[in-house]
């Protein structure tokens, strides 16, 4: 767990995986912690970065200190924290009032998103009275004694049958949390709606959106997702049967499945429409590094402009960007074949294996199998060569 300071208050993260994979941000829901992601990021990992964080008060980061919080300075801190790890854009996912601040990020910054998935949410979530009995109630009884109350209604049934020990954890977790941050979330939750906020937002910059919810869900009942589900222009919505208000706890499985498929790129027809140059610049930009990109299309002139934007679409949007394979599995791939064939892009893409996040021992075995396959020359030249960019102690 790492710590960043945000408009005068740490906030809790966790940035994991290659930093040349796409970036996916995850929010949690209201009294719980990042962990209930815990469950999901390793089957995320090996084709995406994940970045999650603690609301404010909430896991270890810090309370509130002012009178309000708005869906506005949640976004900020998605926002920051997506920019501290370098990503223009991201992909979000979000649950209860993590799902609440990926409505924001779609009403105000869809600019920033390549996807918003959002689960067990609403654009209206019960109502003021509700939200404000419960800040009241947090604010004189205290976490600790509501959790008793609070928890069971996030988890269908069967989730104690399966872990009888849920509920006892979630209470201990929840009670933990600071009382006023959790009334002043409340507060807004009660306040600000997304009503007619939404509607032709997603649009704008092709943000694909997907809402999960779950059959079991007292708190954001299936009606409440299908009301979200208009305000976003009729956006696909999927009813988890018998799970709960936390499909990433009850279900995480069949949750990692469901979500890898919204973050899938979709080429499209790609046999007789090809790939996008822009899908093809996104992928390369992260695999190359955008400096590197850059440098390229700045070296391009009119003889060679034609060959760039070709290997963009070809290289970097069919293969690359296909989900068939990892980035890492297409990296080990590439720098076998090029050093088997003695190229010069060897060098960039040795550089590229470390960004990925290739460990010495995978690297060795690719070029160990070029020696096999492909003669000892070659593999002796790129053992050589990795060495010089920093490879082995």
């Amino acid at each position: 767990m790492a710590f960043h300071t945000i408009n005068g208050r740490s906030v809790a993260y966790r940035l994991l995986g290659a930093e040349v994979n796409p970036l996916i941000v995850l929010a949690h829901p209201l009294g719980m912690s990042q962990a209930v992601w815990d469950d999901v990021i390793p089957l995320l990992l090996s084709r995406y970065r994940v970045l999650t964080w603690d609301l404010p008060g909430h896991g270890a980061s810090q309370a509130v200190s002012g009178e309000q919080v708005t869906p506005a300075d949640l976004a900020a801190e998605a926002l920051a924290l997506a920019e501290l790890a370098g990503a223009e854009r991201f992909h979000f996912a979000g649950t209860s009032i993590g799902g609440v601040v990926g409505q924001q990020l779609i009403a105000a910054h869809s600019e920033r998103l390549l996807s918003a998935t959002l689960t067990n949410t609403g654009a209206v979530i019960g109502n003021p009275d509700l939200w404000n009995t419960r800040a009241d109630r947090v604010r004189q009884e205290g976490l600790a004694a509501m959790s008793e109350e609070i928890v069971p209604r996030w988890f269908a049934p069967k989730a104690f049958e399966v872990s009888p020990a849920l509920k006892a954890g979630w209470c201990v977790q929840m009670g933990r949390g600071d009382d006023e941050s959790y009334a002043q979330l409340c507060e807004m939750l009660g306040r600000d709606t997304f009503t007619g906020k939404l509607s032709g937002k997603s649009t704008l910059h092709k943000v694909r959106v997907q809402l999960f919810g779950g059959s079991e869900d007292m708190a954001t009942p299936p009606a409440t997702l299908e009301a979200l589900a208009g305000e976003l222009d009729g956006a696909p919505l999927e009813i988890f049967d018998g799970v709960g208000h936390v499909p990433s706890v009850e279900a995480p499985a069949l949750f990692a499945q469901k979500l890898l498929a919204v973050l899938a790129t979709d080429l499209g027809d790609v046999a007789n429409h090809g790939v996008a140059y822009a899908t093809g610049l996104e992928t390369r930009k992260q695999v190359l590094g955008e400096e590197h990109v850059a440098r390229s299309t700045a070296n391009a002139n009119s003889l060679d402009a034609p060959f760039q934007q070709m290997i963009t679409r070809l290289a970097w949007g069919e293969l690359w960007s296909n989900d068939d394979l990892t980035r890492r599995e297409r990296s080990m791939i590439t720098t076998g074949i090029l050093a088997a064939l003695g190229r010069e892009e060897l060098t960039l893409h040795l550089k590229t294996a470390k960004r990925i996040g290739l460990t010495e021992a995978e690297l060795r075995q690719v070029l160990m199998h070029v020696a096999i396959y492909g003669g000892v020359p070659a593999a002796n030249h790129a053992f050589a060569l990795a060495k010089e960019l920093g490879w082995g102690e």
